[in-house]
């Protein structure tokens, strides 16, 4: 079988969050590595990875169209399941495994060379207890191609809101050590990289098995060579007044941030299990528009939670045209087996639909309001990389925002600009 790794082909798909994703490189790293070949197209492999999300229901059909579509393209190949959805496949409602000849848990699939060899036995299940997970396994992948890179901190997550099943897919929260962390982000600058983001199913919890928290962590970076870091999603109580103010005066920080804010309605609050308030919400995003110049302000909102009424709704959409967030993610709730909203009474489809259009109706007026606010000010941006199709640079400021531009005579990659924005279109 050693022999045979050699000739056998791979085509690996993503789905879901930023660590999947950055899960999905180290995947595909560690079988070339093995000597795997990755392949440009499903028809042309030998095996199909798919690296599954099990947030929402509709992310499970989309994993049944996708197992199918790649059986019906080259019926000889072998498919392998990984990711949150095979985690928990035991509760997934609809989950179509005939097509599936390895199902791999979010523990074995950062060695997935390992379990290759059963995919030409008879079908197998390799899904560990996560719960059972106490020790963060340390993989880093370093793309040179990159011009930000993703830092993973932390897996896991202690909450137990009442429609996540994340918990079951991730298990509790477990940090990566401050001296991997600094070591990556050493190796990242060697290489020119120019901002890191910190990643993580929950960055907030960093540090617990430590008793430290993340501004500890922060502390520590200050100290290396690299331009530049953000922060993935925090919830609104992990940002308290200590790790504003040291924000604040840092040069390094980007000042966007990403709120789990769910709902901006008490009762809805509750019945998620979410453990802040709308008064907190409100306090929060005041002080972080006076501790920063324009910052990027995004959030996530669950709109037709089990019980949320017309009137629920509306407190939520009306308090966000008041806090006038830059972004909002927005989504229909999902429910979810084995989560407390699972067995909540349920509202009709096209309700949740409606609100979410509604929502994020706005959320493009709030986005081009943050646009207009930074037209005329002076900031630096990141040249990320050149489109071969257009010619044209993609660039980033520290608060997100994203311009493109043509430069025929210099190699822009990876290097850093202050640039007036009102000579550009912004996005």
């Amino acid at each position: 079988m050693q022999n045979m790794k050699t000739n056998l082909s791979f085509f690996l798909k993503s789905l879901g969050c930023k660590q999947n994703f950055l899960e999905g490189q180290i995947i595909e790293n560690e079988l070339i590595q093995k000597g795997f070949k990755k392949s440009a197209s499903i028809a042309l492999s030998d095996i199909y990875i798919l690296n599954s999300c099990a947030v929402t229901s509709h992310t499970i059909s989309q994993i049944n169209y996708l197992l199918n579509k790649a059986k019906k393209q080259n019926p000889n190949i072998k498919i392998i399941l990984t990711g949150c959805c095979a985690q928990t496949y035991k509760i997934q409602d609809n989950l179509d495994l005939n097509n599936v000849d390895l199902i791999l848990g979010n523990s074995e699939k950062l060695n997935i060379e390992k379990y290759t060899d059963n995919l030409f036995k008879e079908k197998k299940v390799f899904v560990e207890d996560i719960f059972k997970q106490k020790i963060f396994e340390n993989k880093f992948l370093l793309n040179p191609f990159s011009t930000r890179v993703n830092i993973k901190i932390q897996d896991g997550c202690n909450n137990r809101c009442s429609y996540c099943v994340i918990p079951y897919a991730r298990g509790n929260s477990r940090s990566n050590s401050v001296e991997n962390i600094i070591k990556q982000i050493e190796i990242v600058s060697e290489k020119n990289i120019k901002e890191i983001v910190l990643t993580g199913i929950h960055i907030g919890q960093w540090g617990l098995e430590f008793d430290k928290k993340l501004i500890d962590l922060l502390k520590k970076i200050e100290e290396t060579p690299i331009p530049r870091y953000r922060l993935g999603s925090l919830y609104i109580n992990e940002l308290d007044d200590e790790l504003i103010s040291f924000l604040s005066k840092s040069k390094k920080f980007c000042p966007h941030f990403h709120l789990s804010l769910q709902s901006v309605c008490d009762k809805t609050l509750k019945n998620m299990n979410r453990n802040y308030s709308e008064k907190e919400i409100f306090k929060l995003v005041e002080k972080l528009k006076k501790s920063f110049k324009l910052p990027f302000l995004g959030c996530d909102i669950i709109v037709g939670f089990p019980y949320e009424t017309d009137d629920d709704f509306n407190l939520t959409y009306n308090n966000l045209k008041e806090l006038k967030p830059s972004y909002i993610h927005c989504f229909p709730y999902s429910k979810r087996k084995n989560t407390p909203a699972y067995n909540y009474p349920q509202i009709q489809e096209k309700i949740k639909t409606q609100r979410a259009k509604t929502v994020m109706e706005l959320s493009n007026s709030l986005h081009n309001e943050f646009l207009k606010q930074n037209q005329n000010t002076i900031q630096e941006i990141l040249i990320e990389r050149k489109s071969p199709k257009t010619g044209l640079y993609s660039a980033v400021t520290r608060n997100y925002i994203k311009i493109h531009f043509k430069d025929e005579k210099n190699n822009l990659q990876h290097s850093l600009k202050t640039v007036d924005l009102s000579e550009y279109i912004l996005e």
